[in-house]
């Protein structure tokens, strides 16, 4: 069965156009990962999947249950964790974890199992009686994410969880994520490519629509191109030189250009800097990411 199975969702607001016939299907048991950047839709598709919001147009089933039919239902069968840190940050992380395991009806000897084993990955037993508000970005967010396991969901929804935070508590909170597969199905939206890298399966998205979904390697497949990376002393400059002759884009202190003839154009890239007086220029042949195929599309 397919944890989610979507078809020709639909979503305005006023005159916008959130969701525009979206379809997707999601497998049990993967970690699915939604990227796109800020707009593109991917809170408010995580809403219609929860139930929280109704489409205009299209259904989706999560394990079966239509949401807008069995709602309810569905809600008992999930964890959500938002954008936005919406635990309380006056009650310390005991007393965030009780509230939301007396919410979900969570009690007795099942309630202390639990509690040991989300202490257990999220390493917050010594912070427990620790004000919320008073954690770390990280760690505020792994208690977060350990209040939404609290009742053991079969599919936990994850938007842009980590978001703001520091690379080495981004880094342990993919770790627990990956920890959570197969048992339960997990659907991350983020906005940095890199992520897309750790999930069985991604979407790229934009202004409401599904670009492609496939796994990371064959996504990278689709672009059909290599890459040149050049690395300059001067990288703004070398981008001007190089502007409205190939394919550029700027990513930090290199440039990547999309080619089909990567001997040729590296040698005429090398000509076209040696003639214009660039040099300590390095230029390689490399393999497209995520995001140079996320551009790439969007200028298809």
């Amino acid at each position: 069965m397919y944890a989610i199975k979507a078809e020709g969702l639909t979503k305005k607001f006023a005159k916008n156009t959130v969701l525009d016939s979206l379809s997707l299907e999601v497998n049990s048991g993967e970690i699915f990962g939604l990227l796109g950047p800020d707009g593109a839709g991917k809170t408010t598709l995580i809403r219609l999947l929860c139930a929280l919001l109704s489409p205009d147009e299209g259904r989706a089933k999560v394990f079966g249950l239509d949401i807008e039919k069995q709602g309810e239902k569905i809600k008992d069968l999930l964890g959500y964790m938002s954008q936005k840190f919406s635990l309380y940050p006056d009650l310390t992380v005991e007393e965030n974890l009780d509230f939301f395991a007396d919410i979900h009806g969570v009690f007795g000897r099942d309630r202390q199992s639990k509690k040991k084993e989300l202490y257990s990955f999220s390493r917050l037993e010594r912070y427990k009686d620790r004000a919320a508000g008073d954690l770390s970005g990280g760690m505020k967010q792994k208690l977060a994410l350990a209040c939404t396991l609290i009742h053991k969901p079969k599919i936990l929804f994850l938007d842009e969880p980590t978001t703001g935070v520091d690379p080495v508590s981004r880094r342990e909170f993919w770790q627990i994520i990956k920890s959570l597969v197969p048992e339960m199905t997990v659907f991350v939206t983020t906005p940095y490519m890199d992520e897309a890298e750790k999930c069985s399966r991604a979407a790229l998205m934009h202004l409401g629509k599904l670009m492609v979904c496939d796994t990371p390697a064959n996504i990278k497949k689709c672009m059909n191109r290599s890459v040149i990376e050049i690395v300059s002393p001067d990288i703004r400059q070398t981008a001007r030189e190089l502007y409205g002759k190939f394919d550029l884009e700027v990513f930090g202190d290199r440039l990547h250009i999309a080619s089909s003839r990567t001997e040729t154009d590296i040698s005429r890239i090398s000509d076209l800097l040696t003639a214009a007086g660039r040099s300590g220029h390095q230029l390689r042949a490399i393999a497209p990411s995520l995001e140079d195929v996320f551009v790439w599309m969007l200028k298809k």
